[in-house]
């Protein structure tokens, strides 16, 4: 049996294709000691950047950080430009999904510099993508629709399918929210034939969710559901928490549509249950707003006051404009009993 760190490394590539993340950090983690062992630091530095590239996926955000860290280090005393540019945007994107937006926008226009100094157009494409994401999560939506943009251009331009895949649901979701939702169904359409084309099935349960939430905007409960579970499916398989917690919010947010509360308040539980695991604020703020309304619902107005101003207080210490703006008219929703429930994008 072959016992060599690259060896190793080669499984936990094919594990990493298969979006089977825990079983490609064994192996990984298998290969690095190996490297480590030889004194192979460029090689090493690969497995510490894969290693957070994996628990990112899987929604472990500050495991993630550290192994980034770790690579940073090594890509820095080896003096590997590119390799540096990836563990910054990985930083940023971790930082992203804690709700750090500031931090997140500073490492992944770092990343982007160093890409562009190198000429590394995929980098640079990258890089676009993350910033549009940012932006996403700013609540700056021209933004992130335009910085998609940028990045689906470039993805063309290099034809790397995949890119062009993410770009379109990126497109997809900042559509949904500025209420353009045929245009979101369109661009999850298309990402959706490329995911499968590629057979990538992290995607495939990505677009899935993204097109289960478009049928939910236009009141089509019964195919949304069909939508989020082929998403669900797909994420337990896969053992992504983070996309996991929304395709379960998701469903709670169409159960309370269609007036079943028990159903509603168990999936909003168990949203709420992943994205404190994660440490996702946006996601607890949505948990928040969800079951604040269901208290509504059910006649408890005080805790349901409760829930959406500490909502409101929460979305304004991270600086999310769009959750604020929800947790707003939801209070304002006190006035005008009739808008509950609202259907949130």
């Amino acid at each position: 049996m072959n016992n060599s760190g690259e060896y190793f490394f080669e499984r936990a590539e094919r594990s990493r294709t298969f979006a089977e993340y825990q079983k490609a950090i064994d192996l990984y983690l298998k290969a690095l000691n190996i490297f480590k062992r030889k004194g192979d630091a460029a090689n090493a530095q690969y497995c510490f950047l894969s290693i957070a590239d994996m628990f990112r996926a899987k929604g472990d955000f500050i495991k993630a950080q550290n192994y980034y860290e770790e690579g940073r280090n090594i890509a820095d005393a080896l003096g590997d430009r590119a390799s540096e540019a990836d563990a910054l945007a990985g930083i940023g994107l971790c930082a992203r999904a804690l709700g750090q937006w500031r931090e997140a926008l500073k490492q992944i226009h770092k990343a982007c510099r160093i890409y562009k100094s190198l000429g590394d157009s995929k980098g640079e494409a990258f890089s676009l993508w993350a910033k549009a994401g940012t932006y996403r999560i700013r609540g700056d939506i021209k933004k992130a629709l335009q910085n998609f943009q940028f990045a689906l251009e470039k993805f063309k331009s290099l034809r790397d399918k995949a890119g062009v895949s993410y770009s379109y649901c990126g497109l997809g979701g900042c559509s949904r929210i500025a209420e353009r939702f045929r245009d979101s169904a369109k661009y999850y359409e298309k990402a959706n034939k490329n995911f499968r084309d590629l057979n990538d099935r992290f995607g495939i349960a990505y677009s899935y969710c993204g097109l289960g939430n478009t049928r939910r905007m236009y009141g089509d409960y019964k195919k949304a559901f069909v939508l989020f579970g082929k998403a669900e499916t797909l994420y337990k398989k896969i053992g992504d928490r983070v996309s996991y917690a929304y395709t379960i919010w998701g469903i709670a947010t169409a159960y309370k549509m269609i007036g079943d509360l028990k159903q509603a308040g168990k999936k909003f539980k168990e949203a709420d249950v992943l994205f404190k695991k994660t440490g996702d604020p946006r996601g607890k703020i949505y948990c928040m707003l969800g079951r604040g309304e269901l208290n509504y619902l059910n006649k408890k107005e005080n805790i349901a006051r409760k829930s959406f101003l500490k909502a409101k207080q929460l979305a304004d210490y991270y600086g999310f404009k769009i959750e604020k703006r929800y947790a707003e008219k939801l209070l304002k929703g006190f006035k005008h009993p009739e808008s509950f429930p609202l259907n949130l994008p």
